[in-house]
């Protein structure tokens, strides 16, 4: 749970409210002024219900026939989330997946800038990759007390994954984004988040399976000759 003053948000809320916030940016670009729950909620995948409940905890409760100020909206889930501030982020492994999440421009719009990139790989230190130069491993206290760094992303084989953690924490890092495929040990006050991207084709491929024994066995063309001798 999370407290915002005398209110405890539970953290399926907050897991959500990045998708409503995504959502109001998109409406806030076409022009949108109002949003209804329900418009808001078949937008983002749930019940009408569940919008009003989440939204409740942020202490706005819409107008009935006009709905949500969708300005207002972003302003609330932005303090909410901590979005009024910019957060550096370490990723800590230059390889391929590091190197894209380094040169994806959304992190910086949305105020995650990647300020340092850190490897053991001596051929990659000193790289440019994104906005960030690659550096060392055994920097890593130095960067993060100098560029203020809470966040780190790790992007790293899952063998040196929980290593990787105990450097990040031990250096000052707070919050920790996991890409490896392991799960991470770490002291109490410290976030971990977990992406596993084999996990979530496995929960695709699951929907699509369900879809195909839905739909059916495929229907299997006749020989025309089976057709008129049917009929006859």
């Amino acid at each position: 749970m999370v407290e915002r003053g005398r209110r405890r948000i539970p953290e399926a809320t907050v897991a959500r409210l990045p998708v409503y916030l995504r959502i109001l940016y998109d409406l806030a670009t076409e022009g949108v002024a109002n949003v209804s729950s329900e418009r808001l909620a078949e937008l983002a995948g749930v019940n009408a219900a569940k919008v009003r409940k989440d939204l409740s905890y942020l202490g706005s409760y819409g107008t009935r026939g006009v709905g949500y100020d969708v300005e207002y909206l972003v302003y609330q889930m932005s303090r909410e989330l901590g979005l009024h501030r910019p957060w550096p982020v370490v990723i800590v492994g230059a390889g391929n997946l590091g190197q894209a999440l380094a040169n994806y421009a959304g992190f910086q719009e949305r105020g995650f800038p990647v300020v340092y990139l850190v490897d053991v790989d001596a051929t990659k230190v000193g790289v440019q990759i994104g906005q960030a130069t690659v550096r060392h491993l055994d920097d890593l206290p130095q960067l993060v007390q100098e560029g203020g760094v809470t966040i780190g992303v790790i992007a790293t084989p899952g063998s040196v994954a929980q290593e990787v953690a105990d450097r990040l924490v031990q250096a000052g890092v707070t919050a920790i984004l996991n890409f490896a495929p392991v799960v991470l040990t770490v002291p109490r006050g410290v976030s971990v988040r977990k992406v596993d991207l084999a996990v979530e084709l496995q929960i695709l491929s699951y929907y699509e399976q369900r879809r195909s024994a839905a739909a059916g066995p495929p229907l299997q063309a006749v020989p025309a000759g089976s057709r008129r001798g049917a009929s006859a």
